[in-house]
C-alpha cells in the first residue's frame, strides 16, 4: 500500500508495477514520480508525469499502475 513512498530514488531507474490497482497517492514521497495507468489488456490508458508529493490520482479504466521516478527529477 506504500508503493515508492518513504524510499530514496533508485539509481538505476527501477519502478514498481502494482497489479489490481486503480488509484495511487504520493503522500510520503521524497521525489516526483511518473504514474502510468494500464488497462486489463496491458494498454496504457493514462499517464501523469512529474507528480509531486501529497497528491491522489484515480483512473477508473486502470487495472494496474506503474510508478517510476520522474524523468524530470532523475536528472537533478
Amino acid at each position: 500500500m506504500l508503493g515508492l513512498a518513504h524510499l530514496d530514488p533508485a539509481p538505476d531507474g527501477r519502478g514498481l508495477l502494482i497489479p489490481g490497482c486503480r488509484s495511487v497517492h504520493t503522500f510520503g514521497m521524497r521525489f516526483a514520480i511518473d504514474i502510468h495507468f494500464i488497462d486489463r489488456d496491458g494498454n496504457l490508458v493514462r499517464s501523469e508525469m512529474a507528480v509531486e508529493p501529497r497528491r491522489m490520482l484515480f483512473c477508473r479504466r486502470a487495472r494496474a499502475v506503474l510508478e517510476l521516478q520522474s524523468v524530470s527529477t532523475a536528472a537533478r
